[in-house]
């Protein structure tokens, strides 16, 4: 049913609703929604590239299944290593720009949310299908630092381990992020919580269509 497979985080409540409409997408329920209309915001072309993924942090970055995984052999073992890994406690989320885009990052120290990806990645990795010349020839058509290219060719992902950064992307490239950064803050003000706990993974299938799909909801030991 689905091309490719990933381990997500994808927010619950408040945030989960003020995320998907602004976005455009639920991917909970599969379905457009309507963006908000915010004063001097075309939020609709500042969401178009992120809107496919839905509102989500990538634990494992998406894969085509290895020969011979099915999608239930994935969410079992995606199952069991959420059972065995602990929730996280962050302090909170704040808007951030990352380069040209915003995107919802982790207050206070996030070496125990590090640990639990590279956990993930680890131990999922031979359920992924190996990148093709294709694949690696993409990947490399930004620079890479010597630990990206390593991943990549180990984890068949640049951001993945000691490169890896818990976000929440809210925008595609923007040519002024920072401008429009307060406006963006004071929208999810009210939804974003304090403490934030990564409690549960998500896995999420891309449908044909190329947009992402939740598909089981995993809950972390408690």
């Amino acid at each position: 049913m689905y091309r490719r497979y990933a381990i997500y985080f994808t927010p619950s409540g408040a945030l989960a609703q003020t995320g998907a409409a602004w976005l455009g997408w639920d991917m909970a329920t599969g379905r457009g929604v309507l963006h908000p209309d915010i004063d001097g915001l075309d939020i609709a072309a500042m969401t178009k590239r992120p809107r496919r993924y839905g509102l989500h942090a990538t634990i494992k970055p998406p894969m085509i299944l290895a020969k011979g995984i099915s999608e239930a052999d994935l969410i079992q073992a995606a199952k069991e290593i959420a059972g065995t890994l602990p929730q996280v406690h962050l302090e909170g989320l704040s808007v951030s720009r990352l380069g040209k885009f915003l995107a919802l990052t982790a207050d206070g120290p996030t070496g125990a949310l590090g640990r639990l990806a590279a956990r993930v990645v680890e131990t999922l990795d031979p359920f992924r299908a190996p990148l093709t010349p294709e694949d690696l020839a993409r990947r490399r058509q930004k620079p890479l630092t010597p630990s990206q290219e390593q991943n990549l060719l180990q984890w068949g992902y640049p951001n993945v381990m000691e490169d890896f950064r818990f976000h929440i992307t809210l925008t595609g490239p923007l040519k002024d992020a920072t401008a429009i950064m307060p406006i963006v803050s004071a929208h999810f003000a009210p939804v974003l919580p304090v403490p934030f706990v990564i409690d549960h993974l998500t896995v999420a299938g891309e449908d044909v269509d190329g947009m992402f799909h939740s598909i089981a909801h995993l809950p972390l030991a408690n």
